[in-house]
């Protein structure tokens, strides 16, 4: 009898053991249609779906410098958000921080990464270096659910037109129902170069704001304020490292973006 109880106390220990050395994880948002930074074909994929891109690789890493694992949920970008704020993920990427959203989330430092939001015309377009006041009076385009500077959504002399996807954006310029859409740079020519559709039928011709890019970690979630803070650490130890500027050198140079 004590042989037995002897043998179960050490399986216990074994297993308390196991689950202590265990690595912890993190369930993310993913957004799944926003190549080259996140997407996945299969929308709900699981936390082992087929989501990737340069803002999935940094998630991972920044996360897995302070000993986390993250897995990964890849949704439709607003319920995604939607599932962030209500806390059935601990964060959702990728997200801006806007004047509507700033309070909704916690936010980390340093944000994960810069990106251009463009103006795009037809390439029979002469327009050149447009800015935010050139689209007054004019038709322009926006994918809704994203997040959007507040000077573009609160100008009234914006005829603004929405679009499910960006691929649905496209076709909307294209078919000349709007004159301009908004697209953020990279992603923009991804999709219009990677498409026979799109290729060599829109052009980038303005600028409206160079934009940081967050996970928006849940305020709801019991994890969201401490992985909020890991996250951030672990961005941190990346830059100082040199590993973030290896791995966004490597991003540029796959994209032909130098």
């Amino acid at each position: 009898m004590m042989l037995r109880s002897s043998l179960t106390l050490m399986a216990i220990g074994a297993l308390i053991s196991h689950a202590s050395s265990a690595q912890p994880t993190v369930l993310i948002g993913a957004e799944n249609d926003w190549a080259p930074y996140s997407s996945s074909h299969d929308a709900g994929a699981p936390a082992s779906g087929p989501v990737q891109g340069f803002a999935v690789d940094l998630v991972r890493a920044g996360f897995a410098a302070k000993g986390i694992k993250a897995e990964f949920l890849a949704l439709p970008f607003a319920r995604c958000m939607l599932y962030a704020s209500t806390g059935r993920v601990v964060g959702c990427f990728n997200a801006t921080i806007t004047e509507d959203n700033k309070l909704r989330y916690l936010w980390h430092q340093p944000a994960m990464f810069e990106e251009e939001l463009s103006i795009f015309a037809r390439a029979s377009s002469s327009a050149d270096k447009l800015t935010l006041a050139d689209l007054r009076g004019r038709s322009v385009g926006y994918t809704n659910g994203y997040t959007y500077p507040t000077e573009f959504m609160q100008d009234t002399a914006i005829k603004k037109h929405s679009a499910t996807s960006d691929q649905y954006l496209l076709k909307m310029l294209l078919s000349g129902r709007v004159d301009y859409i908004l697209l953020n740079r990279s992603p923009g020519y991804w999709r219009i170069n990677g498409s026979p559709e799109f290729a060599g039928k829109a052009k980038r011709v303005g600028t409206i704001s160079l934009d940081g890019f967050w996970i928006a970690f849940s305020k709801q979630h019991p994890d969201g304020a401490r992985m909020a803070e890991l996250f951030g650490q672990g961005m941190g130890e990346l830059r100082q490292n040199g590993s973030y500027q290896r791995m966004l050198g490597e991003f540029r140079r796959r994209i032909g973006d130098h």
